[in-house]
């Protein structure tokens, strides 16, 4: 391009850019971003600017957002049902020598005939035949193992049906499993004792031979989730005098390079008798006596963690992965129910006044049926849930699902959904039958006492005229009916 050329170019740019500076128009933004230009200043300033109340609005928008859930999680928790509606039901054959506990997220049946696993719609997935004279079961996770106590045959199921048999060589006293499916059965010959450990298929993982004049008579036995931990309770004389030996094992590495007998640690309890044991978690262990509760620590070494002092007569006991927890009949009427934190700590106490013959406690709930009665008190001590039904109920457990329940009648199995109000309608799906009827009764939960654990030893008992055993919201309070927890 010639020089006179470049000049005229030029020339016409420099008239260009004073005639748009004279109509006032701006430069546009992908220009303007030169170093040390007011302008270009102020244009980056803006968008900081913006981009700061972009973040807080997001941030804002999270905070509000989860502090929604949190409150509607509340509202949840301590609201008070007063209805249900029936999701599904399903006609069941009654049987008096049935016996129900949970499986997985739902039911495992067993009679001396065999097995039923039952889904949450009340229906039945499978059925196998046992034929056990005298059936007792056990389930973690998504195994059960159900054992001819006295005889000496055990089955061992997870939720698509049976998995393994075996036959034992001793008489079955008591059977327990993890979460993986092995188990481990205490046997009984004349004089000698038997702990045995094997896979869901039967292999044979560790035998222990305990001598009775020696160790005493094995009460009950309980194996971690891991399969890899037992604890155990025997009773002991000697002499006059009577006790309990409680006994960590641990069948991992770790109890491998520590002993040869795997044995890590145990506890004498003195006039004591401790009828059970339990993996509240895979190293927490509990020990119901009948005059302490007594919570362990046993992720390697066993320790004592705290103890429960219990004052009166047990009726029941029950407990979860969160708490443990106590029933025990008033003088006057009624019962009440106190539960306690691992550390001890008195979580709440509510007063029952109906008559119960089942308890199962999960999490976040403990659900007491008696008769044609249910009670659901949270983990909280409120009332969620009560209602006098117009049959039998024979069990009653919660599901996966949010506040649904599957309760076992004399002849139908139905599924519910709890709801806030009294009416109840028919789900659309497989419903065939419904019922609707509140009742007008209302539990009140006492006022809790100063915490009666201590630092120390723990456990329970359970006696009184119907001992009970289980494992394993709070609700809109009533007029009369009021509760506070510690």
């Amino acid at each position: 391009m010639k020089d006179e050329d470049r000049f005229k170019k030029g020339k016409v740019i420099r008239d260009e850019v004073a005639e748009r500076r004279k109509r006032g128009d701006k430069p546009k933004s992908n220009v303007i971003h030169v170093r040390g230009s007011a302008e270009a200043g102020k244009e980056n300033l803006r968008r900081r600017r913006n981009k700061l109340i972009k973040k807080i609005a997001v941030f804002a928008a999270i905070v509000i957002a989860i502090a929604t859930v949190c409150l509607i999680t509340y509202i949840n928790s301590i609201r008070r049902y007063r209805g249900y509606e029936v999701v599904h039901t399903a006609k069941t054959v009654y049987e008096a020598n049935a016996s129900y506990i949970k499986f997985g997220d739902n039911l495992l049946k067993y009679t001396p005939e065999g097995v039923s696993y039952i889904n949450s719609n009340g229906d039945v997935v499978w059925t196998a035949g046992t034929n056990l004279k005298t059936p007792i079961a056990t389930a973690k996770g998504n195994f059960a193992v159900v054992a001819d106590k006295g005889g000496n045959k055990v089955v061992v199921f997870n939720t698509d049906g049976q998995v393994g048999e075996k036959t034992m060589p001793y008489k079955i006293c008591d059977v327990e499993v993890s979460d993986k499916g092995a188990y481990a059965v205490v046997l009984e010959s004349d004089k000698t004792n038997y702990i045995n450990m094997y896979t869901s298929t039967g292999a044979i993982v560790y035998e222990m031979q305990t001598s009775i004049d020696k160790s005493g008579y094995p009460v009950d036995i309980s194996i971690s989730t891991d399969g890899k931990k037992l604890f155990t309770s025997y009773f002991l004389v000697e002499g006059i005098n009577s006790g309990i030996s409680l006994t960590a094992y641990n069948f991992g590495e770790v109890g491998q390079n520590t002993n040869a007998d795997r044995m890590m640690g145990g506890f004498r309890l003195k006039d004591e008798l401790v009828p059970k044991v339990e993996f509240l978690t895979n190293n927490v262990v509990a020990a119901f006596s009948d005059n302490h509760i007594y919570i362990y620590n046993n992720r390697d070494v066993p320790s004592l963690r705290t103890t429960i002092n219990i004052e009166g007569e047990v009726n029941s006991i029950f407990y979860s992965n969160k708490f443990v927890g106590l029933i025990q009949r008033k003088e006057d009427k009624g019962y009440t129910m106190k539960v306690y934190d691992f550390d001890g700590k008195k979580m709440f106490n509510y007063d029952i006044d109906m008559e119960y013959d089942n308890i199962f406690a999960s999490d976040e709930e403990i659900i007491l049926t008696g008769g044609q009665e249910c009670l659901i008190i949270t983990k909280g001590g409120r009332t969620r849930f009560r209602y006098t039904f117009d049959q039998r109920i024979r069990n009653m457990i919660s599901t996966s699902g949010y506040h649904q329940y599957i309760i076992t009648f004399e002849d139908h199995t139905d599924t519910i959904k709890l709801k806030a109000s009294a009416n109840k309608k028919k789900s659309d799906k497989n419903v065939t039958k419904s019922k609707d009827e509140l009742s007008d009764k209302e539990d009140k939960p006492s006022d809790t006492k100063n915490t009666e654990a201590e630092s120390g030893k723990n456990t329970e008992n359970t006696t009184g005229e119907t001992n009970k055993t289980t494992q394993g919201g709070v609700s809109e309070e009533s007029d009369n009916s009021k509760d506070k927890s510690e």
